[in-house]
């Protein structure tokens, strides 16, 4: 919060010119479409619970689905973009009841869904869009693409991410065993060797749970991958909304409207290579420089802080109130 805030307040104080905020009124119209705003975001953990249930066969309730993502979306918010909380959710599905070997197959399945959507959603943007358009603010126009930042960001954001799909798809659905064996190898190591029977426990429960799911029929397949579209989709038009509620649903046609989409799928795989928590700073200087153009001059940096407020900090004041709660249910024995 300190990196994204003093960022955006370092921003705002070195671009500021006077009168470029007048703009910025807040009526009725602000108010709606700042709820639209929140009520995007709301869906879109909706689509995630539902994900996860779907997923766990159901074994967890609404009540516990509805804790994992928001403790999930809070380590995601505390830590580098490139870790995520991917790896500590196996440790929440866990402790709600969940086997072991279990809940890393599902957050494998959860990583393969989510990567699935940026593979297959960048390219039909990329048609849709066009190059140009997309990388074409905040820069000179003509640039040649390897002098492009903001592509050569986002064409590393996208490799990591086809090869770490590449990587859970033969893992998970084509050679559980070896992950298993991986497993097994990494627990010969001295510190960690003495829970080397419940490591082969688990790799039991994935290979097991592997198998499950692929025995599954395309109807879930196809509700999961809805599901997760559904999250992102969602999270994408709260840029949207946020536009709309200053300066008017008028003030872009429907050309600009899935053009702010497209930037909004390409700003969150270049957030993939972010070094500080939840992509603080770096996210706030993105925004600003892809919406160079859209909005105004000078209340780009403005917007940016109006869109984490929707769509991150939330999360964290959400996880500061589950996270005590959660241990002293799980971890503190009255």
């Amino acid at each position: 919060m300190i990196i994204g805030i003093g960022f955006s307040a370092f921003m705002l104080y070195r671009e500021y010119k006077p009168g470029s905020l007048d703009v910025l009124q807040f009526t009725w119209q602000t108010l709606f479409w700042l709820f639209v705003s929140i009520l995007f975001m709301v869906i879109r953990d909706f689509g995630y619970i539902i994900r996860i249930r779907l997923l766990s066969n159901n074994q967890l309730t609404w009540r516990k689905a509805f804790s994992v993502i928001m403790l999930w979306e809070f380590t995601s918010a505390i830590t580098p973009s490139a870790i995520g909380g991917t790896s500590v959710a196996i440790f929440f599905l866990n402790k709600e009841g969940i086997r072991l070997g279990r809940s890393t197959a599902i957050v494998m399945v959860t990583s393969f869904l989510d990567e699935l959507f940026f593979i297959l959603a960048f390219p039909i943007v990329m048609i849709l869009i066009g190059r140009s358009d997309i990388f074409g603010f905040g820069i000179q126009e003509n640039v040649p693409w390897y002098k492009n930042h903001f592509m050569i960001f986002t064409l590393t954001g996208y490799g990591l991410k086809f090869i770490y799909t590449v990587i859970i798809t033969y893992g998970l659905f084509v050679n559980p065993r070896g992950l298993k064996f991986l497993l097994l190898w990494i627990f010969k190591l001295p510190i960690i060797r003495k829970w080397r029977p419940g490591a082969n426990e688990s790799g039991t429960d994935l290979i097991n749970t592997s198998k499950e799911f692929k025995t599954w029929p395309l109807k879930k397949w196809v509700q999961a991958f809805l599901a997760t579209s559904l999250s992102w989709i969602s999270r994408y038009w709260v840029v949207n909304t946020i536009i709309v509620s200053f300066f008017g649903f008028a003030y872009l046609n429907l050309d600009d409207h899935l053009l702010v989409f497209g930037k909004q799928l390409v700003m969150w795989i270049m957030m993939l290579v972010s070094p500080t928590p939840g992509g603080s700073g770096f996210a706030e200087y993105v925004f600003k420089e892809f919406l160079a153009g859209i909005v105004p001059l000078g209340t780009g940096v403005t917007l940016a802080f109006l869109w984490r407020a929707v769509s991150y900090y939330p999360y964290l004041f959400i996880g500061g109130v589950i996270v005590p709660r959660w241990i002293r249910k799980h971890f503190i024995k009255r």
